[in-house]
């Protein structure tokens, strides 16, 4: 390989950083997803096991009677709800600086 302009590295030192454009605020996106169904992992092992061995089998009685406790077990509270971007709104300000008046 020639050292010089055709390197690789060298054209991405001589046009430097990509310009990213102005954001209009900072926000983060769904913050207060629901995390995910703590009875999903059973349910697919239940599902394998029945695929496998079919729907009356004796071997998935285990896993069919963990799927009923954690689908009967309560619910957890409801989560607070998040205020990152509450504060992203109070900071978006400084970070950007003083902006021209029209």
């Amino acid at each position: 390989m020639v050292a010089g302009k055709n390197n690789a590295q060298a054209l991405a030192r001589a046009t430097g950083p990509p310009k990213l454009p102005p954001v209009p605020k900072l926000r983060v996106r769904k913050p207060d997803r629901a995390d995910a169904n703590p009875c999903l992992g059973v349910m697919s092992s239940v599902l394998g096991c029945w695929a496998s061995q079919g729907h009356s089998a004796q071997g998935c009685a285990v896993l069919e009677q963990s799927l009923r406790a954690c689908m009967d077990a309560r619910k957890p509270q409801q989560t607070k709800k998040s205020n990152i971007n509450y504060h992203l709104s109070r900071f978006y300000p400084q970070i950007v600086g003083p902006t021209k008046k029209k």
